[in-house]
């Protein structure tokens, strides 16, 4: 994104994003983060001044639709410095979700010249649909607590195994592995592999996760059920016996509590697995309440699954009972495992949930869900699984944010893959994805992310891998025998630092931070190699270590905003912007030429206000900061001087 990268800059301009205005739903620009409908929200936009060090726009205008018609209102000159002015628009919220935008004008030798739109992919000299406005919202907020979370995903089955595990008989359905076995991962027997770890095995591992600096222990379901992912439930009403039945999640749940830590459990609302209770109520009586649970085509045989598997009956939501039972109310599923103990819930294919061909009931159920969550828990975060765009589905009444895929891991791995000009196939694609300039990834990153609230993208979790793709490793540089180049390891690094430094709460896959590698979903799940810690990547670990804890001494990096400064093909730098507080990083994959910024720009005297808290110093030149070009390398500056 230099002045020959996008349409978006101007002509005129030769240096960087610093010049760009800039907005977003952070506290620096929005101050009421939780409005009501009638409250008035005063809007805040900063227009930096341009490269001579001239007003960047004499003018500017808030545009919002109120009641489906665009209403404009002059902004106001709040303060200006030496980097630019502040202005201030005041919006009065009318409906529950409301879309504006900024224009600016001015002069035609000004960055805006006379005319330019600022929306939440950028500023653009031309007209644009309200698909990329910002967004104020009025729904009920994200509980305070996430944005200063920190995820750890346990798969139960794979963690910690206990010696309790050893007298329990393994599940019919079972192949029993040792430990230390390797990973089945295609082929019939994947999902049956059982190595049989259990809650009192995550129990004695918890330290682990609280020395690291995680806040949150997120465990994929813990359900009885016919497979070791248990996305199969057979009954939702108790604690699967093989990871030790309800009393060890109790045990569980208070030793978390008792070292900080939230737990999150992981709900199936598409779909139960062929063993369910309910399932198998309605395939055996055509007149039973159960069968309107589900979508017979034919009874008994012939009924909708997900991805036609039949192993996974689909649920209809338009069943009150079936709402009843699962979500809705106080004797519902939600709320009884919320009741028990559980801080948060993760809705697995949320994306899917309430629909079915012409039947399309997600938001509905989205709201009845977190509503019914909401009693039980007043603060109780409740985030979606989707694979792709999720924009539509979080307009704020609904989930409170996503699995950030589409705007965060896949622009991430399309970045810093591991192969010269293809990474590893995401999600079941055919074909490998393109390796990217940073140009192309932020550009995709911004597109995504503009569809969502602010409150949205900041309550997402942050994955460079999960239960269901190759570890991330693997993706920037090996080929999941442990043969990992330098560069791919560096690599890692990388996006562990964008991970814990972007908007949004990090979510970090049991293993990852000890150099795991896998090379597809089923092989990532690998067991946690506690007995064989000779090999774990120690410097790794301390990486992770240093990262989380920089993320909890500085908001900025949990609650600022988020402003692009440069981005070329083999380097990324932003500003994270946080009331009297700012964080500058600068990512690069590779070496790249210097990046080379204009101290005024960026509101400081000299390179001697960079304090690095990551990487090296930086290097002064005249009125500008020279950033490191070596790669794969980040670096993580704290910004001394007001702008």
């Amino acid at each position: 994104m230099t002045s020959s990268a996008t349409e978006n800059e101007s002509p005129a301009s030769t240096d960087h994003l610093l010049h760009h205005p800039h907005h977003d739903g952070s506290t620096l620009y929005v101050p009421e983060q939780a409005p009501a409908l009638g409250d008035v929200v005063n809007l805040r936009i900063f227009v930096p001044h341009d490269a001579r060090g001239e007003s960047g726009a004499s003018a500017v205008t808030l545009r919002a639709v109120l009641d489906g018609e665009p209403h404009l209102a002059p902004a106001e000159q709040e303060e200006s410095d030496a980097s630019g002015t502040w202005w201030r628009a005041p919006l009065r919220l009318v409906n529950p979700v409301t879309r504006y935008r900024f224009l600016l004008t001015g002069p035609p030798e000004s960055f805006a010249g006379a005319y330019a739109w600022l929306n939440a992919t950028g500023i653009h000299r031309r007209e644009v649909t309200d698909t990329a406005d910002f967004r104020m919202i009025s729904y009920p907020p994200t509980p305070d607590w996430v944005a200063d979370a920190v995820v750890y995903q346990v798969f139960p089955d794979r963690f910690g195994r206990s010696a309790a595990a050893d007298t329990r008989t393994p599940p019919m359905w079972a192949r029993p592995a040792a430990w230390d076995d390797a990973v089945v991962h295609q082929g019939p027997r994947t999902p049956l592999q059982f190595f049989g770890g259990d809650l009192a095995g995550i129990v004695e591992h918890l330290d682990h996760v609280a020395e690291l600096g995680a806040t949150v222990l997120y465990l994929t379901p813990f359900f009885p059920a016919h497979s070791n992912h248990r996305y199969d439930a057979s009954t939702f009403d108790r604690v699967d016996p093989s990871l030790g039945g309800d009393e060890a999640f109790t045990a569980l749940v208070n030793a978390a509590h008792a070292r900080g830590l939230r737990v999150m459990g992981d709900l199936t609302t598409n779909h139960t697995g062929d063993s369910h209770e309910w399932f198998l109520a309605a395939q055996a009586d055509a007149e039973a309440p159960e069968t309107a649970y589900y979508f017979f085509e034919k009874h008994p045989d012939d009924y909708a699954s997900w991805f036609d598997l039949p192993s996974l009956p689909k649920l209809d939501h338009s069943s009150t009972a079936l709402r009843r039972r699962m979500y809705e109310g106080a004797d519902s599923v939600v709320s009884r495992w919320l009741t028990a103990g559980l801080d948060a819930w993760r809705i697995d294919v949320a994306n899917m949930t309430g629909r079915y061909g012409a039947q399309d009931l997600a938001h509905d159920v989205a709201r009845t869900l977190v509503a019914t969550a909401r009693e039980a828990k007043s603060d109780v975060w409740v985030l979606a699984e989707h694979g792709h765009d999720a924009g539509p589905d979080l307009q704020g009444d609904g989930w409170h944010g996503t699995m950030d895929y589409a705007g965060f891991t896949r622009p991430v791995w399309t970045w810093l893959g591991g192969a010269e000009n293809s990474t590893r196939p995401f999600f079941g694609q055919p074909t490998a994805s393109p390796v990217l300039g940073g140009i192309d990834v932020v550009t995709g990153m911004r597109e995504v992310h503009a569809e969502m609230p602010w409150r949205a993208q900041t309550a997402s979790t942050l994955h460079l891998d999960s239960h269901d793709l190759p570890r991330f490793r693997t993706a920037t540089g090996g080929d999941g025998s442990g043969d990992i180049s330098l560069r791919g390891r560096e690599k890692h690094l990388v996006g562990t630092v964008l991970q814990l430094t972007m908007p949004g709460v990090p979510s970090i896959f049991a293993g990852d931070e000890i150099g795991l590698t896998g090379v597809d979903g089923e092989h990532s799940r690998t067991p946690f190699p506690w007995n064989r810690q000779q090999e774990w990547d120690t410097r790794t670990l301390e990486f992770y270590r240093l990262l989380i804890e920089l993320r909890r001494e500085y908001v900025a990096l949990r609650r600022g905003g988020l402003r692009w400064v440069h981005v070329g093909d083999d380097s990324m730098t932003f500003l994270r912007e946080h009331d009297g507080e700012r964080i500058l990083v600068h990512a690069a994959r590779a070496d790249h030429p210097p990046v080379i910024l204009p101290s005024r720009a960026l509101g400081i005297a000299s390179a001697d206000d960079l304090i690095p808290l990551l990487g090296e110093r930086c290097t002064r030149a005249a009125d500008y900061v020279l950033l490191p070009s070596g790669g794969p390398r980040a670096h993580v500056y704290r910004l001394t001087a007001e702008p």
